[in-house]
């Protein structure tokens, strides 16, 4: 029943628009990952993100998210555009494109467990209740870890997770369930010696650590913490480096070669707006409040608020006046 309700999983899940799918057994993380978690923190390389400090005991045993937590369905989404913003304009990261991602992700993922419920009812006279939680970047949970115990892929040097002959372009979600399944493998790392991301970051965000495959990450360095986390003034010499970003920054992504073979989405909720596609930094520069709420309406990039996002586009010119 474990090996044939598994494969029914994730089957149903590709066809929900999922790109992959995995399955982990729920644990707490290896103490090698939760030791290197708490030496982040307490170097402060999470700048102003506190968040990321709260609930550290849920974060490193998801065990103590739900009652009972057996297996860790884990998915992929992809979110590579088909269209792009025009190079000569300002940038947002492709992401954030189309409709935020936490909602259509939970959506997928609570029809996923529906069809989980009906398979495990089936000929069953009295019905029994699925207990479950879906999320998407919405509770804390070390999302590319776990992604990487179902079997998905490996965390790059860019800190992404890397799915093979895919990239990197992938939302996150993760379904929790109360029933043991048949669980994936982990897969290598393949990134081998290359660089590129490291190369790419404009800031000095990952700086590699001798002896160790992953690279150290900054988030205070990082162009996507401060033009979408940090509430702050912009430190000017992070400003210079923003080019035309004033929404996130791809440039790893972009850099890495895994993303080569990255496909266009064909999610209709992950397509940019007309709108978005044809905003010239004239109209960016001119954009009211009224304008921002209605194009952005159910997007992540309400998270930055109207005031990040002027204060970006406003960073960017006056680097760019000087």
């Amino acid at each position: 029943m474990h090996s044939r309700l598994s494969h029914d999983i994730k089957a149903e899940a590709l066809r929900l628009g999922f790109f992959t799918c995995g399955i982990a057994r729920a644990d707490a993380v290896d103490e090698s990952t939760a030791r290197s978690f708490r030496e982040w923190l307490a170097k402060g390389n999470h700048a102003e993100m506190h968040y990321m400090e709260n609930h550290l005991d849920k974060r490193l045993d998801p065990r103590l998210l739900m009652d009972n937590l057996k297996s860790i369905v884990c998915v992929a989404l992809n979110y590579a555009p088909q269209q792009r913003i025009p190079d000569s304009e300002y940038q947002i990261a492709a992401y954030a494109y189309g409709q935020d991602y936490h909602d259509v992700v939970k959506q997928k993922l609570h029809a996923l467990a529906a069809f989980i419920s009906q398979r495990i009812n089936e000929d069953k006279q009295e019905k029994e209740k699925l207990h479950y939680r879906a999320f998407s970047d919405s509770a804390p949970i070390l999302e590319r870890y776990w992604a990487v115990r179902a079997g998905l892929g490996w965390v790059g040097r860019n800190h992404q997770l890397i799915i093979p002959h895919a990239g990197s372009m992938f939302f996150l979600g993760e379904l929790f369930l109360d029933m043991e399944l048949e669980y994936d493998e982990p897969i290598e790392n393949r990134c081998g010696n290359c660089s590129k991301c490291i190369d790419a970051c404009p800031t000095g965000a990952l700086t590699p650590v001798p002896g160790l495959t992953l690279p150290s990450f900054n988030a205070e360095k990082c162009l996507s913490y401060q033009t979408i986390e940090n509430r702050g003034d912009i430190p000017s010499s992070l400003a210079e480096k923003m080019g035309d970003s004033i929404y996130g920054c791809d440039r790893c992504l972009q850099a890495c070669p895994w993303n080569r073979f990255a496909q266009p989405t064909d999610e209709p909720l992950l397509q940019p707006k007309e709108e978005l596609l044809g905003m010239t930094k004239e109209k960016w520069q001119q954009l009211t409040e009224e304008d921002y709420r209605r194009l952005f309406k159910g997007s992540a990039v309400k998270r930055a608020k109207y005031e990040g996002l002027m204060r970006n586009i406003k960073a960017i010119r006056n680097e760019q006046d000087q």
